[in-house]
């Protein structure tokens, strides 16, 4: 396939959206790679699902990284409305504007000047639409709006425009790449899902967090990106209340890299497990796990095999 003028830098192949996700630091496997790459283009909206701390946020950061595009993010949260979505009339402005009236002009014509382009205050999805350069727009946990809030995404998604009473409806010329982050704490609506493509992610396995440890802490050694891949994936595996994320294990390795630790022994592993872990409960779940304690209604010690060499899994 041929590659796009230098001056476009969509992705040319699911082949190239990998390597050039993996120059921005993001380890996209093939069906990652595939699906933003299908999604850029067909110019589709992409819903992110999964657990919190997979790597959505970051999937679309790294795509804006990687493209030259610039980001625009949408944090969505309960209550958010209209206002904080789209637009706003910079009120102050149009009062002083009022008041600094001394022709006592007409209300008509005082109505067309404070509700014109220089007394608007773009919000996110306006900033996307209004906008002629490359963007990413990123709505970020879209499952925490109301049905209300997420029927305005919709309207937007669906045509890329918006209307203004007082302006008319601005149209964009240039569609931005948009995500829409859920870590599925509510089900988001059919006519939403049907206008986006889907794109599942979950907790890596051992050998991809062992290669994004890898890539992203400076200074970490393949053996301790190993021990701490595989202590990680095995906390995971607790019934934790929340279970370490991806941005999280990099902290403890960090972390690990900073006091020196070239190996990673049970004492090691517990006297830090606060940078992992972020409720107490949890904490003891692991200490226990990872000390080989034995659990309370257990009848033997929790077996852990994390702390042995690479080499030695599978003995």
């Amino acid at each position: 396939m041929s590659k796009p003028p230098a001056h476009d830098r969509s992705f040319v192949s699911p082949e190239d959206a990998v390597e050039r996700l993996r120059a921005a630091k993001y380890l996209a496997d093939p069906r990652i790679g595939l699906t933003v790459y299908i999604a850029q283009q067909l110019q589709k909206p992409l819903l992110v699902e999964g657990p919190a701390g997979v790597g959505k946020t970051e999937l679309a950061r790294s795509v804006a990284s990687a493209t030259g595009a610039r980001l625009i993010r949408l944090q969505c949260y309960e209550g958010l409305d209209e206002s904080k979505a789209l637009y706003e009339w910079n009120y102050k402005k149009q009062l002083l504007r009022i008041q600094a009236d001394d022709r006592r002009e007409a209300w008509s014509e005082l109505e067309v000047d404070i509700f014109s382009e220089a007394f608007l205050l773009p919000r996110p999805l306006l900033s996307a639409i209004r906008a002629d350069e490359p963007i990413v727009l990123l709505i970020d946990e879209i499952d925490r709006v109301e049905v209300e809030a997420e029927a305005l995404m919709l309207e937007v998604l669906a045509d890329f425009q918006v209307t203004i009473p007082e302006l008319g409806t601005m149209t964009a010329t240039r569609r931005p790449m948009v995500f829409l982050t859920s870590n599925d704490t509510r089900d988001l609506s059919e006519a939403l899902k049907r206008r986006c493509l889907f794109l599942h992610l979950d907790y890596p396995s051992v050998e991809r967090e062992r290669a994004i440890l890898l890539a992203r802490v400076d200074g970490l050694s393949p053996t301790l990106a190993d021990q701490v891949s595989r202590i990680v994936r095995s906390v995971r595996d607790l019934d934790l209340k929340k279970p370490p994320s991806i941005s999280e294990s990099l902290d403890w390795a960090r972390t690990l890299v900073l006091l020196g630790i070239e190996s990673i022994a049970p004492g090691d592993s517990t006297e830090t497990l606060h940078v992992l872990l972020k409720y107490e409960a949890d904490i003891e779940k692991a200490r226990r796990k990872l000390l080989g304690l034995q659990e309370e209604g257990s009848a033997r010690p929790v077996p852990v095999d994390a702390f042995r060499a690479p080499e030695d899994h599978g003995a």
